[in-house]
């Protein structure tokens, strides 16, 4: 799949590279610029005031994404999430703002009732501006029950429950239960979300399968001396599958606010992308990466610079990976800078890479700064050598609301290329994420859509066999953490479609309908597999701070090498959540 690149391809390489990747640089001018911005802070300024960062999985996300695309918040970069709780806050007063000269209407309407809805969760945050605060922030449980035999293999086969953060599930009653919450003083803040799962046995794959998979796709023969079981990785459900009981940490970190920034260590969700089905880059797919992290929070300004980009936003983040035994936990970095030239256009850049790994490469300051910074693929000596920079993917996204339409139609695309420095400089070796967002339906204002496809099967001459995005050669358990892939959940070498039609009966309740396809090709998977399914979503509150989530799943789904003819899988999922109201100041 290597190709030798033009003298072009190589300097727009390089000038994408030193524009996003060259973080420290980034970091440098922020802080200048910063230090130049006025010295007058408001209590609740970010740059000074602690405030935790939002799950990706809240739903606070659809609630302000909606506000977004009824174009009554400018400032917010939907490509880089969590957002932090004063972030919020700004984008509500920027909304309020716009709602004091708009015109009353449906569109109005509904965005005050968004507005109304979020603010009284960000109420606590709100009032307790420039004090210490402890907070349970929510307390759920949830019950999921599923008849057939599912999918829960991102990294070949594919899943019938994805963005999940790698939770156990299997044909039978499945649960989990949690509770969040968070403690901040002065710039520091301390967060912990923990759950306990429970998941039935289940037969899992034959040895005969997980063989195949082992040797033939990912081109691991090794015995598993660890386990004793024959091909044994955490990315092949290898039967039989014990009984899962256990309690996870979903995230738990320490961070500090320093010059408009945010510093921690830990564990802490990502969502790198515009896209609401996935995130080629970074999802919440698989369990979260236990790192340290630098997150520019709110949008810079930079003299000069700014009046060509536009305010921009970056991050960094540096961890091990688990579940990888090929070689044994390499460690990820993540990088990525978004720019925003007007309110309604926003482009950013990512670059992930997996380096190092007992047996391969030392995890040392030297291989990173190796990994960091190197452009080009190294030679074979070297790929299998101590001097290996890594697998190397880099990534591209956009959000745009359309002229005269910005209030109503959003086009979007996210994109990742392995092996080339960006999506740009090889469109036809990308994987590419294209969708279309209708915040409003001609007569039906509380009615959205929304429709996207996916494919990591570049439409080139040559097959792949799986052995390109999400792979490589080294690093062959590829872009996975704990055994699923922490990036788009279409996998590799698949094509896939999705679609939701939402009608939104408040601020926080909906129905949602949704469809999905996925397919994966013959060349990757003998026989190939296909998914469709189809999905109900009823989200109701009562009296304001008591949530049920009610969710039904009807799929079919067909893969040959594991099982002959359609399979049909139902899954149902109840969950209560409790946001508590009630806060502690100190």
């Amino acid at each position: 799949m290597k190709r030798s690149k033009s003298r072009a391809e190589i300097f727009a390489g390089k000038m994408v590279c030193r524009a996003g990747w060259s973080l420290a640089a980034a970091l440098a001018v922020g802080v200048a610029a910063q230090a130049q911005q006025t010295t007058t802070i408001a209590p609740c300024e970010v740059s000074v005031q602690a405030s935790p960062l939002i799950p990706v999985d809240s739903w606070v996300y659809p609630a302000m994404l909606r506000l977004y695309g009824l174009g009554y918040v400018d400032s917010a970069f939907i490509g880089m999430r969590p957002w932090t709780r004063v972030n919020v806050l700004h984008f509500l007063d920027e909304a309020d703002a716009g709602l004091a000269a708009a015109k009353d209407g449906p569109a109005a309407d509904e965005a005050r009732q968004i507005v109304s809805a979020v603010r009284r969760e960000m109420k606590p945050d709100a009032e307790a501006c420039g004090e210490k605060l402890a907070r349970v922030e929510s307390v759920y449980s949830a019950v999921r029950g599923i008849s057939g035999t599912p999918l829960r293999d991102s990294f070949h086969l594919g899943s019938t429950i994805i963005n999940d953060y790698g939770r156990p599930y299997e044909n039978g009653g499945n649960s989990f239960s949690g509770a969040s919450g968070y403690a901040t003083a002065g710039r520091f803040t301390v967060y912990l979300r923990g759950e306990f799962e429970s998941a039935p046995s289940a037969a899992g794959y034959s040895t005969t399968l997980a063989q195949y998979l082992s040797t033939s796709v990912d081109q691991i023969t090794f015995l598993n001396s660890a386990t004793g079981k024959p091909y044994y990785q955490a990315t092949i459900p290898l039967g039989p599958l014990d009984t899962v009981k256990q309690g996870r940490i979903q995230e738990a970190y320490v961070s500090a606010q320093l010059m408009g920034h945010i510093v921690s260590f830990g564990k802490q969700d990502e969502w790198l992308g515009p896209a609401q089905g996935a995130s080629m880059a970074y999802s919440n797919n698989a369990d979260n990466v236990y790192a340290f992290h630098i997150n520019r929070i709110e949008p810079l300004t930079i003299p000069f610079l700014s009046r060509l980009t536009g305010p921009f936003r970056y991050e960094f983040l540096v961890g091990p990976t688990k579940g990888h035994n090929a070689p044994l936990d390499p460690w990820v970095h993540v990088e990525k800078i978004s720019l925003k030239p007007t309110p309604n256009l926003e482009l950013g850049f990512e670059r992930t890479a997996i380096w190092g790994g007992k047996g391969h490469t030392p995890i040392t300051l030297h291989s990173f700064l190796k990994s960091f910074f190197s452009l080009t693929a190294p030679q074979a000596d070297k790929k299998f050598s101590r001097d290996d920079p890594g697998a190397r993917f880099g990534s591209f996204d956009f959000s745009y609301r359309l002229p005269f339409a910005r209030r109503s139609l959003m086009l979007y695309t996210d994109g990742e290329v392995h092996d080339d420095m960006s999506p740009i400089d090889a469109p036809r070796r990308a994987s590419w994420r294209p969708g279309l967002y209708l915040s409003q339906v001609p007569g039906l204002p509380k009615l959205d859509l929304r429709v996207e496809a996916a494919y990591t099967d570049p439409p080139i001459t040559n097959s792949n066999r799986g052995q390109f995005m999400y792979w490589e050669g080294v690093q062959k358990s590829g872009y996975t953490n704990n055994g699923q892939i922490f990036g788009d959940w279409i996998g590799r070498e698949g094509k896939a479609g999705q679609a939701w039609a939402t009608y939104h009966l408040s601020g926080n309740e909906w129905i949602q309908a949704a469809w999905r396809h996925h397919k994966n090709a013959k060349d990757f998977i003998v026989g190939g597999t296909t998914l469709n399914d189809l999905d109900l979503q009823f989200v109701k509150r009562i009296k304001h701070d008591f949530e049920i989530n009610a969710n039904f799943k009807l799929e079919h789904w067909k893969a040959p090498v594991y099982k002959t003819g359609s399979q049909t899988v139902t899954a149902t999922t109840v969950q209560f959540t409790w946001y508590p109201q009630r806060k502690v100041n100190f």
